[in-house]
């Protein structure tokens, strides 16, 4: 019985030496996983303060598990850092010449995705300033001005006209205008007053109304300066305006490239201008819509002979006045001529315009026939004060046959 005793209390002795060694041995493993696992959480949140989260793109850029710096020298190589309005569509590219991505943006971008320990999570980011081009660039193709011209409203959509525009150091850089170009052209060939015939209606005797023909502009008028417009039609879109009023830039012809007659009525000669009738060899000056000088025997151009001596037809404007002048020029023999005259009111660049004549001693209606003048309108010195009074530089002068 004592044997059995024995054994018993060995038994149980060895049973709880073995559950003293597991349960020691288990103890020493918790604390070497414990303090694996501290060591491993120690590493990964020293990772996880210098290195980008695995799944982390910076402008299409997979930059995961990289630092800030090879992050930053990765995307600058790869991504594609700028973008294009091309035939209405967003077009990403890679530039060369562009830095996409700086420290101080890199580090704020990091800042964004840090984790105590990396993440599994996905993180997508777009630098300032292709977020920036990529909205500039919607605004833009999105836009709509209404170009006003004269009484008419064109729509101009810059998705339409616009082609190759980058936006880049808070600027839109645009390439190619050739379609805004070919708008302006056509539009200008439209409302343009330049070169247009139409009909209006001249003095006869002493009534401003008498009887209607067809004249044809020369240098009086206006057109679209398009270059100008294009330049100023770019910026309104760059500032998102809604309108554009054309008036800004107009050109005219002539001795000024000032536009004539833009807001004007009567078929854009106003109500006060100089009508010169070839045939008839009269002049008529209009103020404000009434007759104020009526000149019944001027002289004209010669009509026989060489054509540069004749008035030339169409609807010009006086260039300037000046008084007194000389009058310079080469008669039909080759000779040069300078002629003194008192009052000098030229209205084309050829050299024609209203003056007095001292030396004409042929006043008759015919004398325009084959003895009148190089060109001008001669005035006798008795009248051609009150045309000077009644004239002012800029004002139209319609000649006729």
């Amino acid at each position: 019985m004592n044997e059995d005793l024995k054994k018993k209390n060995k038994r149980n002795n060895i049973i709880i030496l073995t559950v003293a060694v597991l349960i020691i041995i288990g103890v020493l493993a918790g604390f070497g996983i414990h303090n694996h696992r501290v060591a491993t959480q120690a590493a990964a949140e020293k990772y996880a303060k210098t290195h980008f989260n695995p799944n982390v793109t910076i402008d299409g850029v997979k930059v995961g598990k990289l630092t800030v710096a090879k992050a930053m020298e990765k995307v600058n190589q790869k991504a594609k850092n700028q973008v294009e309005l091309k035939n209405d569509e967003l077009v990403y590219s890679y530039n060369t010449t562009v830095q996409s991505l700086d420290e101080t943006e890199a580090n704020a971008i990091f800042k964004k995705q840090q984790t105590k320990t990396p993440s599994d999570r996905t993180y997508k980011f777009t630098t300032n300033n292709l977020a920036k081009a990529k909205r500039k660039l919607t605004d833009l193709r999105n836009a709509k001005i209404t170009y006003k011209i004269k009484d008419k409203n064109y729509k101009l959509k810059a998705k339409d006209l616009l082609n190759n525009v980058t936006y880049r150091d808070n600027y839109y850089q645009f390439g190619n205008t050739s379609k805004l170009t070919a708008k302006l052209n056509q539009i200008d060939k439209d409302v343009s007053t330049l070169h247009k015939s139409y009909k209006f209606t001249v003095p006869k005797g002493n009534k401003v109304k008498g009887k209607t023909i067809t004249v044809k502009n020369k240098t009086w008028g206006w057109g679209i300066y398009v270059k100008k417009t294009q330049r100023l039609l770019l910026e309104a879109f760059a500032k998102g305006q809604k309108a554009f009023d054309g008036a800004d830039a107009l050109y005219g012809l002539g001795y000024s490239t000032y536009p004539h007659g833009y807001d004007f009525s009567n078929n854009g000669i106003g109500n006060t201008y100089a009508v010169v009738s070839l045939k008839k060899q009269e002049v008529w000056l209009i103020k404000k819509g009434k007759l104020a000088v009526h000149l019944r025997d001027v002289v004209t151009g010669t009509m026989e002979g060489s054509k540069g001596d004749q008035t030339p037809r169409g609807v010009w404007y006086i260039h300037y006045k000046e008084s007194p002048s000389t009058l310079r020029g080469t008669n039909d023999d080759g000779s040069s001529y300078a002629s003194p005259v008192k009052y000098w009111m030229p209205f084309t660049l050829s050299g024609c315009g209203f003056h007095d004549a001292s030396w004409r001693t042929d006043w008759s209606k015919t004398a325009y026939l084959k003895g009148g003048s190089h060109g001008c309108v001669n005035v006798k010195p008795s009248e051609i004060r009150n045309v000077w009074n009644n004239i002012k530089k800029g004002e139209p002068v319609i000649i006729y046959e």
